[in-house]
C-alpha cells in the first residue's frame, strides 16, 4: 500500500512512502529554521549590532537557504523508489512543447534560481545602504528609502530580462508582434501608467520623501488633508491621516495637486485664530486677552511677532484674528485647541462676552381686518 503510486511528478512516480519522507524532510527543515533564527539573533545581540534591519536581513537569507536546502534534499529522496531516474532526467523533463517554445524543470530551478537570488541581493543592498546612511551623522530616512526602491526596481527589471533569455524568448519578436495589444492596454491603462511614470518622478525628485508631512489641497472629487508619506510605491503612495488612517493614494495626486510639503522649507509657518467678541467690548483688552492666551502656550514662539487685529464688522459682534508663529507640527491643531480654551478661560474671568447669532421677530398686533380711516 505504501509503495503503489499515487500521482507522478515529472519522471518520479509518487507513493505514500514519498509523501511521508517530504513532510518529514520539510518539518526538519522549518525546525532547523528556528534554530539558526534564534543562535544569530543572539550573536548579533551579543556582537552589539546596531544597525536596524541587518538582524532581519541575514535571517531571511538563511531561513531561505535552508528551504531551498530541503527542497534539493527532497528532490533527491524521490530516487528511493526510482532508482533508475537520474537527477538530471528529473531536469531535462519536458513539462510544457511548442514549436519554438520548452519548458522544462530545468528552466523551472534556473527562474526559481534567478528571482531568489535577485531577492537576496535586494536584501544585500538594502543592508548596505542602509549602513552607509545611518553612518552618516546628517542621517535622512527618505533619501535612503529612494535609493533602495530605485535599486530594487533595477534589480527585478534585469531578472526579468535573464528570465526571458533563460525562456529563449525573442523580446524583439515579443515587442513587434504584440504592438497592437500595447497600443489597446495603453489607452486603457493610461491612467495606471501616468501614475507609475508619477512614482518614478516622486522617487527620482525627491520633493516628497517617506516621513514627511504633507498638505494635500482640496480636488473635486475629495477634501484636502494633511498626512504623513509612509511609502511611495510605483502606483500608489500610502499616507496616515492625524485620525490614524492609512489611506491609498495614486501618485498622480501627489504630482498634479497642490501640495505644501511641511518638513520642507522653514520648520515656522503662521497661525491665525479667529475670534467674535460683542459690539461695544474693550477691544484694547481683548487685544491684551488674546496675545496672553497665544504666549502662554509653550509651542508659540517668543521671538517672532503675536499680533491681534480687527477682521471685519460681522453681523454679530466684531470679527478679532489672533497671528501667531509656531513649527509646523503634526499636532498643530491640538495647539490651537489649547489656545482657544485659555482664550474661554480668560474671557470668561474679564467678563468678555462672544456674541451668537441672534433674530428680532416684530409681531403685528393689530387685527386683519382693521382699516386706516379714509379708505
Amino acid at each position: 500500500m505504501f509503495s503503489t503510486t499515487i500521482f507522478n511528478l515529472g519522471p518520479y512516480q509518487i507513493c505514500l512512502w514519498n509523501i511521508i519522507l517530504l513532510s518529514f524532510i520539510f518539518l526538519i527543515a522549518v525546525i532547523l529554521r528556528r534554530v539558526i533564527h534564534r543562535l544569530l539573533k543572539r550573536y548579533l545581540t551579543n556582537a552589539n549590532i546596531r544597525v536596524e534591519g541587518r538582524r532581519v536581513t541575514w535571517l531571511k537569507l538563511l531561513s531561505q537557504s535552508v528551504y531551498l536546502f530541503a527542497l534539493y534534499i527532497g528532490i533527491i529522496s524521490l530516487k528511493l523508489n526510482n532508482p533508475g531516474v537520474t537527477f538530471s532526467d528529473f531536469l531535462n523533463y519536458n513539462l510544457l512543447s511548442f514549436s519554438k517554445f520548452k519548458l522544462n524543470f530545468y528552466h523551472c530551478v534556473l527562474l526559481f534560481s534567478v528571482f531568489f537570488g535577485a531577492k537576496m541581493l535586494v536584501n544585500i543592498i538594502k543592508l548596505y545602504i542602509s549602513r552607509k546612511f545611518r553612518e552618516n551623522s546628517q542621517y535622512d530616512k527618505g533619501s535612503e528609502y529612494v535609493y533602495f526602491q530605485i535599486a530594487k526596481y533595477v534589480i527585478y527589471v534585469f531578472s526579468i530580462l535573464i528570465s526571458f533569455q533563460v525562456l529563449n524568448i525573442d523580446l524583439t519578436l515579443l515587442l513587434t508582434g504584440s504592438a497592437a495589444l500595447l497600443v489597446g492596454l495603453g489607452l486603457g491603462l493610461q491612467d495606471v501608467f501616468k501614475d507609475m511614470i508619477a512614482g518614478i518622478v516622486l522617487l527620482f525628485e525627491g520633493n516628497v520623501r517617506v516621513g514627511d508631512i504633507v498638505e494635500i489641497s482640496s480636488t473635486g472629487k475629495s477634501s484636502g488633508i494633511i498626512a504623513k508619506i509612509i511609502k511611495i510605491n510605483v502606483r500608489t503612495t500610502q499616507i496616515e491621516t492625524r485620525e490614524g488612517n492609512v489611506l491609498i493614494i495614486p501618485n498622480t495626486r501627489l504630482t498634479q495637486d497642490n501640495v505644501e510639503n511641511w518638513s520642507h522649507g522653514s520648520e515656522l509657518s503662521r497661525f491665525s485664530i479667529n475670534v467674535n467678541i460683542a459690539y461695544g467690548s474693550n477691544t484694547e483688552l481683548v487685544s491684551r486677552l488674546l496675545k496672553q492666551a497665544a504666549l502662554a502656550h509653550p509651542k508659540v514662539k517668543k521671538n517672532q511677532p503675536v499680533f491681534v487685529r480687527l477682521a471685519g464688522f460681522g453681523d454679530n459682534g466684531l470679527e478679532m484674528e489672533l497671528i501667531f508663529w509656531a513649527d509646523q507640527s503634526w499636532d498643530i491643531n491640538n495647539y490651537k485647541s489649547e489656545i482657544r480654551l485659555e482664550i474661554d478661560r480668560l474671557f470668561r474671568e474679564y467678563k468678555i462676552i462672544i456674541p451668537y447669532p441672534q433674530r428680532v421677530v416684530h409681531q403685528n398686533s393689530q387685527p386683519s381686518d382693521f382699516n386706516p380711516p379714509g379708505l
